[in-house]
Parts: structure tokens; C-alpha cells; sequence
């Protein structure tokens, strides 16, 4: 009984240590430069803006959606297998997924062409690590249960998914005003792999029923693969199988030395009227070549066994026979597990972001006010209003298809030096997920701080979900004239 008790910890508390990737405290928060990460046609403000380097942007994010620690941990006198059995075999589906990213800006920049004011340019570096771990409903059961009690039922093999990789973008972005109404954007990237595994395409199943020369039967169809990038070398380094550093192995494939793919921003900001506008992006519309440190693993066939067959007396001719060996060596004959090293292609997990915000109260002085949108003309001047509410979209491409969320947001501008915004999200995750941020401006120094989920700080180990970033800037205001 070990076994599964161990397979229920492994699975929560792995997944703590690897989702959604929603920022929508930061998206259009334009008085915070790195929002043009998000979007890259934001109305921009700024003359120019330097990140400081390892601090400019922190960004922490884990969930679950059916489980938290607390509910399988916790003191209550209730008894652990039951817990298990009413919260997690019964209470989850295969649906519902643990996650977490991390994302870390290692250089970030922009600044304003002198020659054409309407130009913004931005570019930097950023290290990214995600992995998403779908509950493998049938698998998870049969292996609390077992199968001696489930004659005819079908455990979906299916069920097993799986994602994880990380690495650094190097990106560069322009914004461009094309009139008082509309602004564009578009980024590069080039993303330097260190890492990758997947598992998301698996099917098949595994069936037990009323045997012919034994009393069970059990039958296993599979097709399931799993491909890995940038692991076998760290692994052989820890288990001192090769010479070398981790470090210096990770430094190497994040600097370009690793596995190379492009990927490309798209952003626009519209201006319905003067006090209300619409904004949208998709980001990450790249892929991955894997091609460095390849393993992959596939079990693919069908196998149907009874266990050690014995049929006597004419298993007395030959007494040197080992039974146990020629069923193994029938079950790998038909379902033969097998690795290989072929490089594979992996898409970025595409996001798409959208909000319509009704700006209203007083109008910021776009000349003397450091938290406005100050327009890149004079004749194109754009105001920022103290108050706007309004909607947010976001969706994410995951293996089992397209996950959204959507918020309402408040955004307050107090005097010269402080913003707020604070928001109300639904998703999969939570249904009171409240969120604040908050953005000081100390003359050219820019600081923010953005935390979501407030109420699941009273107890984290009892919160779905847990979402942080804090960064540090320097800027400079107002248009290059």
C-alpha cells in the first residue's frame, strides 16, 4: 500500500517544484515597462527605461485545480486514505492539472528613436521555466484500487499528460503610433533551450477480465512516448556517469548553445473614443528545434497475458525452463519499449490577451504628470485618466486544448508617484481569485509589486493558486523631441 500513498505525494508536491500563465495585473498597466512584454502595441510613455539587471521583473506563478495540500495534510482527524479516496480519486478528473512557471528578466530596455518619435524600441533577455501535470485520473486509481476488483474496466492510458521545459528568449520589439487612434506593435524572439519533456500525446489502455487458463486475464494496449531535451546530460553529470559542471552546462545552452527557435509578438492599442479603448495581443507564436541531448521513449502494441502458464505434466520435460522469463520475453515481443534520439519540434504554448477599459475622472496634465501616456507629438497628445475600470481576456494553448480566464479591473492614479489596479479573476483555478498591484515613481526610479490570489495568503497550503512579481526600473518620461 506504500505505493500509491507515495505516488499521490509525488504527484501534489512535484508539481510545487516545476498553469496558467495570466498576468492580468501587469497587462496594460502602462505606467510599468515591462506591460510592453505583453503587449507589445501598449501606449507607451516613456523617453527611455533600464531594467535593473536581475531585478527588473520577478514573476512567480503555481497552481492546482482540483487539490491543495492542505486538503490531503491537514490535521483534522479525518483519516489519510479516506481523504485520498473522497478528495482526490473521487473529487478530480483528468482535467484538472497542477502547474507553476517562473520567469526571470536577466536584461530589459527601451528608448525612443530621436528621429521618428513615433518609434519605441524594446528588446532584452529573460529566463522561463514552466511544467504543467494533467491528473492522470485512471492511472491514479488503479493505483489505490488496483485492478482484482475492476473486471472489465478500461484504464485510459490517455490520461497521462505532461509538459515541462526551460529557457531564455532573447527578444526585440518596436511600437509604432500610425495615428491619435491606433498603435502597433510586433517582437522577435529567439528562444535558447535548456531543458524539455513531454508526454501529451499518449493513448491506449489497460483491461482485466475473467481468464480461459487462469483465473485473470490482463490486457494492455499502448501507444505512449515521451520526449526529453537537454536532460540525459544534466542526469549522467548528477549520477557521476560524465565529467563536467551543471552549471556551466546550463549557462552554455542558455547563452545560444542550446536547442534554437523563433517565435513572434503581435500587439495593438485602439482608441474607440477619448475615454474608452481596446487593446489585444498574441504572444509566443513561435516553436522550438530539439536536437542537442535527445532521448525519447515509446511503448507502442498490444499485449493480452494470463500470467505464468503451467501446464502439466508436460512441464516436467523440460525442468530447466524458467517461466517467469519466457513471459517476459512474450510481453516484450509484442509491446516493445524502445528509445531513440530524433530531434522533434515543439510549439510555444501561444497566449492571447484582450481588455476594453473605460477610462474616467479627471484627466492627468500629460506634461507635468510622470503616470500618463504622454502621445509621441504635440499634436498627438493622449491623456490618462485618474480612474479606469474595464474586462480582461486571456487564453493559453495547453495539451488539452485552449484554458481562459477573465477579469474586471480598477485602475487609480494617486498625484505623480503612485498607481494601483486591483482586479477580480475567473478561471480554473479559483472563483475569488482578488488581486492589487501597486507601481511607485520616486522621480526616475520605477518600483512595482503585483500579488494575486490575496485571500489564499491566509493559509497557502490551502489556496489553489499563488501568483507574485516585483521589479525594479529606471526611466526617463515624455516623448524625444
Amino acid at each position: 500500500m506504500r505505493s500509491w500513498r507515495l505516488f499521490i505525494i509525488a504527484t501534489i508536491w512535484g508539481s510545487g517544484i516545476l498553469s496558467a500563465q495570466n498576468k492580468e495585473l501587469l497587462y496594460d498597466f502602462t505606467e510599468i515597462p515591462q506591460a510592453i512584454l505583453l503587449n507589445p502595441g501598449m501606449n507607451t510613455s516613456f523617453s527611455w527605461y533600464a531594467g535593473v539587471p536581475l531585478a527588473s521583473g520577478i514573476y512567480g506563478q503555481a497552481g492546482s485545480s482540483g487539490i491543495t495540500v492542505n486538503d490531503l495534510f491537514a490535521n483534522d482527524g479525518i483519516d489519510f486514505n479516506q481523504k485520498v479516496r473522497t478528495r482526490a480519486l473521487n473529487g478530480m478528473t483528468k482535467r484538472d492539472e497542477f502547474g507553476a512557471t517562473i520567469q526571470l528578466d536577466l536584461l530589459n530596455g527601451g528608448y525612443r528613436s530621436t528621429k521618428n518619435p513615433d518609434h519605441f524600441y524594446s528588446f532584452g533577455v529573460y529566463f522561463e521555466s514552466s511544467t504543467i501535470l494533467y491528473w492522470p485520473q485512471d492511472l491514479a486509481f488503479l493505483a489505490f484500487e488496483g485492478n482484482a476488483d475492476q473486471l472489465g474496466r478500461r484504464f485510459d492510458l490517455g490520461h497521462l499528460k505532461t509538459r515541462g521545459e526551460g529557457l531564455t528568449v532573447f527578444h526585440f520589439g518596436l511600437n509604432k503610433v500610425m495615428d491619435r487612434k491606433l498603435t502597433v506593435g510586433a517582437r522577435a524572439k529567439i528562444y535558447s533551450g535548456i531543458y524539455d519533456f513531454h508526454s501529451s500525446t499518449n493513448s491506449g489502455y489497460f483491461v482485466t477480465n475473467e481468464g480461459q487458463n487462469n483465473l485473470l486475464s490482463n490486457t494492455l494496449v499502448a501507444d505512449m512516448q515521451l520526449r526529453t531535451s537537454g536532460v540525459e546530460e544534466i542526469r549522467a553529470i548528477l549520477d557521476n556517469e560524465a565529467s563536467g559542471s551543471v552549471a556551466n552546462v546550463i549557462t552554455k545552452r542558455a547563452l545560444l548553445g542550446g536547442d534554437l527557435g523563433l517565435g513572434v509578438d503581435l500587439g495593438f492599442t485602439y482608441q474607440i473614443n477619448e475615454r474608452t479603448v481596446v487593446t489585444g495581443s498574441l504572444l509566443d507564436l513561435g516553436f522550438v528545434y530539439h536536437a542537442g541531448d535527445v532521448k525519447g521513449y515509446s511503448l507502442q502494441g498490444s499485449a493480452t497475458t494470463e500470467g505464468v502458464e503451467v501446464i502439466l505434466p508436460d512441464a516436467f520435460d523440460d525442468a530447466n525452463s524458467d517461466f517467469w522469463q519466457d513471459l517476459v520475453d512474450e510481453i516484450e515481443a509484442q509491446l516493445p519499449f524502445e528509445d531513440n534520439n530524433s530531434s522533434y519540434i515543439t510549439f510555444r504554448p501561444t497566449q492571447l490577451y484582450g481588455s476594453l477599459r473605460y477610462n474616467f475622472g479627471e484627466p492627468v496634465n500629460g506634461e507635468l504628470d510622470c503616470d500618463c501616456d504622454i502621445g509621441v507629438t504635440d499634436a498627438d497628445t493622449r491623456f490618462s485618466y485618474r480612474n479606469a475600470l474595464g474586462v480582461q481576456l486571456h487564453a493559453i494553448n495547453r495539451p488539452r486544448g485552449p484554458q481562459a480566464a477573465i477579469s474586471a479591473f480598477y485602475l487609480r492614479r494617486i498625484g505623480n508617484f503612485l498607481s494601483l489596479k486591483t482586479t477580480y479573476t475567473v478561471d480554473k483555478f479559483s472563483m475569488t481569485n482578488v488581486g492589487l498591484g501597486l507601481n511607485i515613481q520616486a522621480g526616475p526610479v520605477n518600483f512595482y509589486v503585483l500579488g494575486n490570489n490575496l485571500l489564499g495568503y491566509q493559509n497557502l497550503a490551502d489556496s489553489n493558486y499563488a501568483s507574485f512579481q516585483i521589479g525594479l526600473n529606471i526611466l526617463s518620461w515624455g516623448a524625444n523631441r
